[in-house]
């Protein structure tokens, strides 16, 4: 009997460590150095003797945003389930960024400030994943690539991945132009991970080599950011971490706002906007927009905190996933993870914990035994798609209200859109349904424990005693 959903997301989502792994492969190739690629060399290390990152952006880390992460200089969130996983593959990492300048959290959970349609909301629930680990994108992902890196049998070259290598019905290698040269070279593997990103060209070498090319989905989102570094100053805020998102309505415009307190005493501050809504990098427009359409926090902070650097932003143009678990015919000895399976709205801070997930899946996949020689990685695969399929369900029943957004419309969207609505709403002042909807949105929670009976019964009695409060008393003639 295949296990649900839910049961499979938690299977996946554990903070339990292997117990046991052994060594199935010679050599693995990973393509890509961020996130994904990292995390995927990490649980590779304990099956392969040998793991190869090719990694194309030859950027020092530690200097900042790289060129190959485009979005690098933006607000970025690890989501509780994230760090789970990050602290699974990786013991003591949570400790060691708090020791390398990681702000450390409040004593005060309701520091944590979540706003929706102007109206501030119950403080998150505790997620149980000790102090919550607030960074940029850069001091993070320095982190974990020094962890990856000191594993012995983990190395990285850099160079441009050309194409993979294909022989009797499986992928043997990967083909890339190493930095400074112009002739390729083939690396050889057991099994390749497509870690490149929402760029990936997988779908590309598939279709040149005779494979299928996977189905993609997409949902345009047309997303605009804008995002400034300030010094922290007690005397302009004590904001620590602050979310803001107005959903379109009457007299309202889709907008989404942050602010997180990061390494070196500085806040993170974002504003955003969908469509023909574009924040610019002047400043000016920056301060206005944090005035006029924010919390008071915001305003503060842009009109009298110490900018730090320049104005930044980050267009992306749509939400997009690569369904490999649909094709009928594809090569032995590959898989995909992070961005190069599904990238999300960025909004919803999923992209590094989904990574993070993948890695897992990979494991559970590597520990099933498999025949990587022989059969396609389809149990890989189907798992990848359970969380996928979680995250897909979160942003998108959001971003599909969107006015400019015309679909794709999921099956029975009118009869999920009522429900999720409803919980929404009472979960603003329902502590219960509060904890219960933000274990699904920080990805702790497969979205179809939503709809479990108690669930939907409390909301329901939630919902209509509201209903009859707002009615008043009934009139008697």
């Amino acid at each position: 009997m295949t296990p649900s959903p839910s049961r499979l997301f938690s299977e996946i989502a554990t903070a339990e460590r292997p117990a046991e792994t052994r060594v199935l492969m010679r050599r693995a190739v990973v393509l890509g150095g961020s996130i994904a690629g990292l995390m995927a060399a990490r649980v590779l290390s304990d099956h392969a003797d040998e793991v190869l990152i090719i990694e194309r952006d030859t950027s020092d880390v530690d200097s900042g945003p790289r060129p190959g992460v485009p979005q690098g200089s933006q607000v970025h969130a690890l989501l509780p389930s994230g760090q789970i996983q990050l602290e699974r593959w990786f013991p003591g990492i949570v400790d060691e960024a708090l020791a390398l300048g990681a702000p450390p959290p409040p004593r005060d959970p309701s520091a944590a400030k979540i706003f929706v349609n102007g109206v501030l909301g119950l403080p998150p629930a505790p997620s149980g994943t000790g102090p919550m680990l607030i960074t940029t994108r850069p001091f993070l992902e320095a982190l974990v690539r020094r962890r990856t890196l000191a594993i012995d049998n983990i190395r990285i070259v850099y160079g441009r991945a050309d194409n993979l290598v294909f022989a009797d019905r499986r992928v043997t290698g990967a083909r890339y132009v190493p930095d400074g040269r112009t002739e390729p070279i083939v690396e050889p593997a057991d099994l390749v991970v497509d870690a490149m990103g929402r760029s990936s060209r997988l779908s590309n070498w598939l279709a040149d080599n005779g494979w299928p090319r996977p189905p993609m989905q997409r949902m345009p989102i047309k997303l605009n950011y804008a995002t400034a570094l300030y010094k922290q100053d007690p005397a302009v805020s004590d904001a620590w971490v602050v979310v803001y998102h107005t959903m379109a309505g009457k007299g309202r415009s889709a907008r989404i706002g942050g602010i997180n307190s990061v390494e070196g005493d500085r806040w993170i501050m974002l504003v955003a906007g969908y469509d023909q809504d574009r924040p610019s990098r002047d400043v000016a427009d920056f301060t206005a927009r944090c005035r006029q359409h924010y919390p008071q926090m915001f305003g503060d902070i842009a009109e009298r905190g110490e900018m730090l650097g320049l104005v930044v932003t980050y267009h992306q143009a749509d939400s997009r996933r690569r369904d490999l678990h649909r094709l009928d015919r594809m090569p032995a000895g590959l898989v995909a993870a992070g961005d190069a399976i599904a990238s999300f709205n960025p909004v919803y801070g999923q992209g590094m914990t989904s990574a993070m997930l993948h890695a897992s899946c990979l494991s559970a996949y590597l520990r099933s035994d498999p025949k990587l020689h022989e059969e396609p990685a389809r149990a890989y695969f189907d798992k990848v798609r359970v969380v996928v399929d979680a995250a897909w369900q979160i942003s998108t029943s959001a971003d599909i209200e969107l006015p400019h957004v015309d679909g794709p419309y999921p099956p029975g969207y009118k009869v999920t859109k009522w429900f999720g609505d409803l919980v929404f709403r009472t979960s603003l002042t329902d502590p219960v349904l509060s904890a219960r909807l933000g274990r699904v949105t920080t990805m702790l929670d497969h979205p179809v424990t939503l709809s479990r009976p108690g669930t939907l019964l409390r909301a329901l009695r939630l919902g209509l005693f509201r209903s009859q409060s707002a009615a008043g008393p009934a009139h008697t003639p």
